[in-house]
């Protein structure tokens, strides 16, 4: 292997170098690697969504075929794939679709991304709403001890989106917030687009304060939040009918920020009565319309706002609800979850009442889900009045394989593209061809610590990676517990270097020192065991990092981690994870398969068992210096057959294609 790499050193990584490289790799690897046997991986994770009479050239038109047969119009949708009609509203926060559009904060918003490109891919009627952030979220600066600062990030909005001629407004106080939008349009592997709005409230006709609501993504005080809230849920809704989309069926919402645009469904409805107040039909009418996904497993991460917000934002609608029909008096009760009825929304703010708006989306939505298995239980403990399922998250197969492994799986398995599925075929991938292209995923995160840190690290060491929002609950120095234990294993089973990168909230001071105690170890552990925190973490650098360590490492507290993607981000190009049993690690997990473990599982261990860190941390040290290092180092072919488990088994299921067309059975076609 040391020959194969100090080759690959002397080349730049491309397409040269992955056609030579693996004949370059067959002589060294072929005392330590012998073939994966080729076996069946069943685990009956098809059945549900694709018949056994679908073949694979129909697969990629599943979802259209469905959906538009379903409302009648299979042939208006097989002629016409591009036209205006839509079925299916996608509201989200923030929606990451570009490196350089700050649209986005971190997972929220990149799984929103990848769930609009596998839409686009199953050529699903869709069109997705969020909010123009001219500030965009921050760049990150970091200091010599790690103290981190935020800086406005500048983009011209020109460069990337079309604005379109449509208008909308919106009531703020007893302003009218004027709207404009701007269109992205993403292309699947056909060719099927998904239109993408952000609504943009930067025009001369509105206020300074009013204008500034789409500047900053989760920026201001809890009023300004909620009036971003409004101009998401409210004006989203009004400006696709300013658009034209009056044939959209169902409106997802991801997550509690877009729930507001139940409130404008409801209006539509009794509009449509003749009525100015909301009673019990308009609410079954309107709950049959909408999805709800939730993404968080702590109560205290659910928004909620004073009820006085909402009369001083609305304050011609303090008769919006019919408080003598007993099912409008009922939902307005349960979304300021008052253990009695109200006179009045003016009643309520008075009495210092807020409104909850997960509840405000639990209530109004026909189908509601967590995004692992794990999390739909922990969610149903926390709102155990309301069926909740389970769609456990995926990340996009064809965004997130790095360049190399594209070029792999293109040459051994080229319907991975339209048929992720297909990537269970890894188990018969030639182990020296997954180990070039390894490597050169490899090389290219060491290039990009060489440009950042000017810090040269070996590419034959051991690599972990870890990345992830800096914050308390996801613990990324749970592997920095024991600085003397690191030395001692790096003597005994062999070196490894760790790459660090996150971002922490500006207003997260638990995170910002996570970050500076990284930068304290890295400086205590500088002779022993080489360590990088790579600043102002993003869409790319997260592809670089899941793509070119050797292991990545999560380690969130349980049962905090909604989900999780970075791990199935990094199985897709062979890299194995070392995670806690939380998320969606829980069902990827196969011991010494698809990765290893930290600690055992505790699924069924009871709500609010104490978290052993010392614990954790001791199993962490136990599965690297024992299980992990030694099979890297002495058994590679073994390691070989972990990488192409991870591709096999978690890359073909843990991806939005499947996710988008559970979506479909479960919930769009519900």
């Amino acid at each position: 292997m040391a020959r194969l790499q100090k080759r690959i050193e002397a080349r730049n990584p491309g397409r040269e170098l992955y056609e030579t490289a693996p004949a370059l790799a067959s002589a060294e690897i072929r005392n330590h690697s012998s073939r994966a046997q080729q076996h069946a991986v069943s685990y009956g994770l098809l059945d549900r969504f694709v018949s056994p009479t679908m073949d694979d050239s129909t697969l990629p038109n599943f979802s259209a075929c469905a959906i538009a047969a379903h409302r009648g119009e299979l042939s208006q949708m097989s002629t016409q794939p591009n036209a205006v009609k839509r079925f299916i509203a996608y509201f989200s926060m923030e929606i990451a679709l570009e490196n350089a559009m700050p649209s986005y904060s971190g997972g929220l918003g990149v799984l929103a991304g990848d769930t609009i490109r596998a839409a686009a891919d199953l050529h699903l009627p869709m069109v997705a709403v969020s909010l123009l952030y001219r500030k965009g979220y921050f760049r990150q600066r970091l200091a010599e001890d790690g103290s981190q600062t935020e800086e406005p990030v500048d983009w011209h909005v020109e460069d990337f989106l079309t604005e379109e001629a449509a208008r909308a407004s919106v009531p703020i106080e007893n302003r009218r917030l004027e709207l404009r939008c701007w269109r992205y349009s993403v292309k699947g592997v056909h060719g099927f687009e998904v239109p993408v709005f952000f609504l943009d409230a930067d025009l001369p006709s509105n206020n300074e304060f009013d204008g500034n609501l789409t500047g900053s993504l989760y920026g201001g005080d809890s009023y300004y939040r909620l009036c971003q809230e409004v101009v998401l849920g409210i004006g989203g809704v009004r400006m696709l009918r300013a658009l034209g989309y009056n044939d959209l069926t169902r409106f997802h919402m991801n997550e509690g920020h877009a729930a507001l645009l139940s409130l404008e469904l409801l209006g539509e409805e009794a509009q449509k009565a003749g009525r100015a107040s909301i009673r019990g039909e308009d609410i079954e009418k309107v709950r049959g319309k909408c999805v709800f996904t939730t993404h968080t497993p702590v109560p205290a991460g659910h928004d909620r706002f004073p009820m006085e917000y909402l009369t001083r934002v609305f304050p011609a609608q303090v008769n919006f609800f019919d408080l003598s029909d007993a099912t409008a008096a009922d939902l307005v009760k349960r979304i300021l979850q008052a253990e009695q009825n109200v006179s009045g929304l003016l009643d309520a703010a008075r009495r210092g009442a807020s409104v909850n708006m997960t509840q405000l989306a639990l209530s109004l939505s026909t189908y509601v889900n967590g995004v692992a298995k794990q999390h739909g239980e922990t969610s149903r403990q926390m709102f155990p009045e309301v069926p909740i399922e389970a769609i456990t998250n995926g990340v996009h197969a064809g965004t997130w394989t790095c360049p190399a492994f594209q070029q792999l799986f293109d040459r051994y398995i080229p319907s991975w593209r339209e048929d992720n599925f297909s990537l269970r075929s890894a188990l018969g991938l030639p182990a020296e061809d997954l180990w070039a292209a390894h490597l050169i995923a490899k090389h290219e995160l060491l290039d990009v610590v060489r440009t950042k840190t000017g810090l040269h690290l070996g590419s034959e060491v051991f690599t972990i990676g870890f990345a992830r929002r800096a914050t308390g609950y996801k613990r990324a120095d749970l592997i920095l517990s024991d600085l003397d234990r690191l030395r001692q294993i790096t003597k005994d089973a062999g070196q490894f270097q760790i790459i660090f990168a996150g971002k922490a909230h500006p207003n997260d001071a638990g995170g910002k020192d996570i970050i500076r105690r990284i930068y304290k170890a890295k400086k205590a552990l500088r002779k022993n065991v080489p360590i990088v925190f790579l600043d102002d973490y993003n869409v790319e650098l997260g592809g670089k990092m899941t793509s070119g360590v050797d292991l990545w490492l999560n380690t969130p507290q349980f049962p905090l981690e909604a989900s999780g993607t970075s791990g199935m981000k990094a199985a897709l190009n062979g890299v194995p994870s070392l995670s806690i049993l939380d998320g969606w690690w829980v069902e990827g997990h196969i011991e010494g398969v698809t990765g290893w473990s930290i600690g055992d599982s505790r699924r069924g261990s009871g709500k609010g068992a104490p978290t052993d860190s010392e614990g954790e941390a001791e199993s962490l040290y136990s599965k690297l210096e024992s299980v992990i290092l030694p099979l890297y180092y002495s058994e590679r072919h073994k390691f070989l057959e972990v990488m192409q488990h991870a591709i096999a088994i978690n890359g073909s299921f843990f991806n939005t294609q499947r996710m988008v067309q559970q979506y479909i059975t479960d919930a769009y076609l519900r």
